[in-house]
């Protein structure tokens, strides 16, 4: 049985934001120990910023590794059809993001790698409860590697 609280989304309970599912054998930084890895499908972090800088990661990974260009291609990918109305995801994060859904945009840019990132929370979530500071942690962590 879970402690989460009446209300709050699962991916702020499970300082994982971005609701980034487990994959067989990925090791990402900022991981609660495995004796707290309680949630069968999501994630859980030892601290938000871990799970905000997974964001980060996963969608800069997208543009370099697999040479997706566009917020649309990149959401896609993120939230496919068969899981997701991904026509709703792109629209949302596309305007709360600032970002034409359908242009070039660099996440290398932390900048526009940031907006993206809060307009993804908030989709997630139906909030984003992170100060600034959080926000700015997670995108020095992206920096530093």
């Amino acid at each position: 049985m879970s402690d989460r609280p009446p209300g709050m989304p699962l991916g702020i309970f499970n300082k994982n934001p971005g609701n980034i599912e487990k994959a067989g054998g990925q090791k990402w930084q900022g991981l609660a120990p495995k004796s707290q890895q309680t949630d069968p499908v999501y994630c859980i972090f030892s601290d938000p910023v871990w799970g905000i800088r997974a964001i980060g990661v996963d969608f800069q990974t997208m543009q370099r590794r697999d040479g997706l260009k566009t917020l649309r291609q990149m959401i896609t990918k993120w939230a496919p059809p068969n899981e997701n109305d991904t026509e709703a995801y792109i629209a949302d994060v596309a305007r709360r993001s600032g970002e034409d859904p359908d242009k070039p945009i660099n996440l290398l840019d932390l900048n526009v790698l940031k907006g993206v990132v809060l307009a993804i929370i908030w989709h997630e979530n139906g909030q984003q409860p992170y100060p600034p500071g959080v926000i700015d942690q997670a995108m020095n962590l992206l920096v530093a590697g």
